[in-house]
């Protein structure tokens, strides 16, 4: 899909005045709301999750274990889609606008940046109540009264491990940025995985496409935003944002083996440790390979020559979002 970025052409003061302009006539919020609040069809015999984005889906043990088993694998992967987003916006990007909301990064105190910073906070907010919505649906509709106990998702936890080994509060505080940062320019190519598949409930598919309609402006935003605080920075302060920018890369697309683990294990399939094992470092080690929206980014921080990250090599390692 083409992006509010693609169509304004180069970020800048007067691309944040004119979604800001737009965001009652575009906000998902202010214009499909009954998509998601109303009553919608389930099938029963469509899946919830698309096989191809399970990295074991088409494994020999998991595919011989009892189809009971595999649809409640596949069910709780669809929460676990939902809960990923959920997580991102809820312990990563809210904390995140609220701080630019109070001025702890640099540089970022023109109306028209805050101004728009407070719509995409409202967007994200109710991007969480979309995703929970969703879970509920399929949790009635399928009858789970139970789910495995999984944590953070792999994205969150790499990014406490990351904020767990800073000596100064604002290493923290850049790490929360540029996870933030990372996540808004390449949210649709996740969002994406779901909203142009064709196997699954059309909710779901749904829920994701509106998601994604929304994140097309919020990637312009931290764009821009990003710009006015990296020039800020001390010269340290950017050399450790930089030196993060792989770290936050990966953990935005990688895939969660630690979780599905657990989920194959609750679901009773037999063998799960192998099939994890044998699908780990192979074509399904990232879920997201489309780069375009950091790549973007990059350059227009005027520091893709410095990030060390194979994007080439690791768009080629699966044919999932490339």
């Amino acid at each position: 899909m083409g992006t509010i970025e693609e169509a304004t052409g180069q970020v800048g003061p007067g691309t944040l005045r004119r979604l800001a302009a737009a965001w009652p006539r575009r906000a998902t919020v202010r214009t499909d709301m009954d998509k998601v609040t109303g009553a919608g069809e389930y099938d029963p015999e469509l899946l919830d999750y698309p096989v191809a984005l399970m990295p074991f889906g088409e494994h020999p043990d998991f595919r011989d274990a009892p189809e009971d088993k595999r649809r409640t694998v596949n069910t709780l992967g669809w929460i676990a889609y939902n809960e990923r987003v959920v997580a991102a916006e809820e312990f990563v990007v809210n904390p995140t606008f609220e701080k630019l909301g109070h001025a702890v990064y640099p540089g970022v105190d023109r109306f028209e940046v805050k101004e728009i910073v407070r719509q995409s906070h409202i967007d994200e907010v109710w991007h969480t109540y979309m995703h929970m919505l969703g879970m509920q649906r399929t949790r009635e509709a399928r009858g789970i009264t139970a789910e495995p106990d999984c944590g953070h998702p792999v994205t969150n936890r790499l990014l406490y491990q990351a904020q767990d080994a800073c000596a100064e509060a604002w290493e923290s505080d850049l790490l929360l940025l540029l996870w933030t940062t990372v996540g808004e320019v390449s949210v649709n190519a996740f969002l994406d995985l779901m909203a142009r598949d064709t196997t699954v409930q059309p909710l779901h598919s749904t829920i994701a496409r509106l998601h994604a309609r929304d994140e097309s402006a919020h990637g312009p935003v931290m764009v821009e935003v990003m710009k006015d605080v990296f020039v800020n920075l001390s010269r340290r302060q950017q050399d450790f944002f930089v030196a993060s920018l792989p770290a936050g890369i990966n953990a935005f697309c990688a895939e969660d083996f630690d979780w599905w683990l657990k989920v194959l294990r609750f679901a009773g399939i037999p063998k799960a440790r192998d099939i994890i094992e044998d699908s780990r470092g192979g074509q399904a080690e990232l879920l997201v390979t489309d780069f375009s929206g950091i790549l973007r980014m990059l350059r227009e921080l005027d520091v893709a020559d410095r990030v060390d990250f194979d994007f080439e090599g690791a768009a080629g390692a699966t044919g999932r979002a490339a």
